[in-house]
């Protein structure tokens, strides 16, 4: 009879993705009666496995801001050609958002991720271990990760270009 009673909790599978809150924007629109105050978020997701996503959503509170921008940034997740196994980036990159440059290096082993702010979260997120960064231009964390993301997109590795130039695979040293 007590057995019956009991209730049962569903263990709760392991997220798929972690996720960090780069930034949370009050933004207000003026209307008749005042002013009606709302929130802007922009989250990152990764799996730390060379897979990354951000999303951005707007409510009027922020929990509810975060929880779409969650949502949209796991809709948006692509693979990170990384090499080392996830260790860093395969050769130097420059990505660019309006007035936002975002430049990634190559590290050796133990460098850790000099980067700051936005381009950290994204890094740490797709699992990258050794990497040099620097921001030129705005430090806007929207564009800053939009400038991110279009340079991870754009590494290529070596049997990917050797596959381009329609040249034998090369060995990986």
């Amino acid at each position: 009879m007590a057995n019956e009673n009991k209730k049962t909790f569903k263990k709760r599978e392991p997220k798929e993705f972690e996720d960090v809150v780069v930034s949370i924007n009050r933004v207000s629109k003026t209307v008749k009666g005042g002013r009606r105050m709302r929130f802007a978020a922009l989250v990152v997701v990764g799996d730390k496995k060379g897979r990354v996503g951000f999303g951005m959503g707007k409510a009027a509170e922020v929990p509810d801001a975060i929880r779409k921008a969650t949502e949209a940034a796991q809709k948006n997740v692509f693979r990170v050609n990384l090499v080392d196994n996830f260790r860093t980036v395969p050769h130097q990159v420059k990505g660019k958002h309006l007035s936002s440059t975002v430049f990634l290096a190559p590290a050796a082993p133990g460098t850790g991720v000099i980067a700051g702010g936005a381009v950290r979260s994204i890094l740490e997120l797709a699992g990258v271990s050794d990497v040099l960064s620097k921001v030129i231009g705005s430090r806007t964390s929207v564009n800053v990760v939009y400038a991110t993301l279009e340079a991870l997109k754009g590494l290529r590795t070596v049997n990917e270009v050797a596959k381009l130039r329609d040249k034998k695979v090369a060995e990986v040293r």
